[in-house]
């Protein structure tokens, strides 16, 4: 690898994303650690005391990239105030049906600061969704399965924590087949609240409203959590005019820890592209890995 310039993040928000990014960026012969945002700044546990932890970025010095590991609903809001800073922003939203107008949105901020944003660089939306362009691109004509799990979804986990009446959450999600998921969360209720009105909300809200979603309480949802997940996607189509091409990807994952991974090899991809807002389908996968493209080509081709 030749000696370029470390890029420095800053990682904001300090959940599970969060700690697992500070692990991926450590082990990143390219990065350097800026810094940490976080809302109580003074909270800081064993692991970030050889960091800075402050409540806005422009405590930190020369942030090159943030690395955005908020819940998604917050990832507009908190790219728009840090875009216009020149810092690029990445992030692993995954709304699926937001993606374009998130896309559209941050663009235009991006571009006036000169500035790159990606988004939906998890596992699904980002890598996935790589792969599913390749099947797409090597098979035409055919249907593409995506099924995911069984495993803990982070991001509908986080979205039932965030309903009134939720102490503490989990959301499995169960593959029926043909890309069909159930959805089964387990919840801790806060006093006061009545179950049903809870459950009510949950299944309304537009994570779930799609899918078949059950809700059950439990006295102790810690001793439910695995963060294991995984996806199995299958294409089945034609190559030109040759029929039945199969092609198929699997893989079993901790979630978090692959989506910080991502997020760090997305980061490092931003120095190469020109302001504006991207997906993880608009790079070029060689500038996800550290150094010149000529070693990766002569490595991996």
């Amino acid at each position: 690898m030749s000696e370029m310039k470390k890029l420095r993040a800053a990682v904001v928000g300090y959940g599970n994303i969060g700690r697992y990014t500070i692990e991926a960026l450590e082990a990143a012969p390219d990065f350097e650690i800026a810094g940490v945002v976080r809302r109580d700044p003074s909270n800081v546990p064993y692991e970030l005391r050889p960091y800075r932890v402050v409540s806005r970025i422009e405590e930190l010095e020369d942030v090159d990239v943030a690395i955005l590991c908020t819940p998604t609903r917050l990832v507009e809001a908190t790219a728009q105030q840090i875009l216009p800073l020149g810092i690029h922003t990445v992030d692993s939203f995954d709304i699926h049906t937001d993606i374009l107008q998130l896309r559209k949105n941050l663009g235009e901020t991006a571009r006036a600061h000169g500035a790159v944003s990606v988004i939906a660089s998890g596992w699904d939306p980002g890598s996935d969704s790589v792969v599913r362009t390749l099947m797409e691109a090597i098979v035409p004509k055919g249907i593409t399965y995506t099924n995911f799990g069984p495993g803990m979804s982070m991001g509908h986990t986080v979205a039932v924590k965030a309903i009134a009446g939720v102490r503490k959450a989990l959301s499995m999600t169960i593959p029926t087949g043909t890309g069909i998921h159930r959805r089964m969360v387990y919840i801790e209720l806060e006093s006061g609240y009545k179950a049903e009105e809870v459950i009510q909300a949950i299944k309304s809200d537009a994570y779930f409203v799609h899918d078949e979603t059950h809700v059950t309480v439990v006295d102790d949802v810690d001793q439910l959590i695995d963060m294991g997940h995984g996806v199995h996607m299958t294409r089945k189509g034609v190559s030109g005019t040759t029929q039945n091409q199969l092609l198929e990807f699997n893989m079993k994952i901790n979630n978090p820890a692959l989506t910080a991974q991502i997020l760090v090899a997305v980061a490092r991809a931003t120095r190469r592209l020109a302001p504006g807002c991207y997906t993880m389908q608009e790079i070029p996968v060689i500038d996800l890995l550290p150094g010149e493209r000529e070693h990766w080509i002569g490595k991996l081709c």
